[in-house]
């Protein structure tokens, strides 16, 4: 009697965990689709590149373009900046970068 329980609880967990398994890696199809094209590039400025290394691993250009404009919003609207996307979005930034991220933002926008 006891050998009957086992085999069928062997072959229903067997069943249980290839179900789980089988049909979503069977049933899996590849998608394609397009990315959008870009609309924004960050313009040409110094520490262009240490920007780009660290801004884009978040957001694109345009979202440096979307920032506000004009005499009051330079170094410190800047600076301000930099630390808010460390300090309250957590962005990987070496304390090395900020300095060099903040200087090409107020050269450039």
């Amino acid at each position: 009697m006891k050998r009957p329980v086992l085999l069928a609880l062997a072959a229903a967990v067997g069943l249980a965990g290839s179900s789980a398994l089988g049909p979503t890696a069977a049933g899996a199809k590849p998608i394609s689709y397009k990315l959008p094209d870009k609309v924004a590039e960050f313009k040409p400025g110094p520490n262009l590149d240490v920007v780009k290394a660290n801004c884009t691993s978040c957001h694109s250009a345009d979202y440096v373009q979307t920032q506000p404009r004009g005499p009051k919003f330079k170094k410190d609207f800047w600076q301000a900046e930099v630390n808010k996307m460390i300090k309250v979005y957590g962005a990987p930034i070496a304390e090395a970068d900020v300095g060099k991220i903040v200087d090409y933002l107020t050269a450039t926008y």
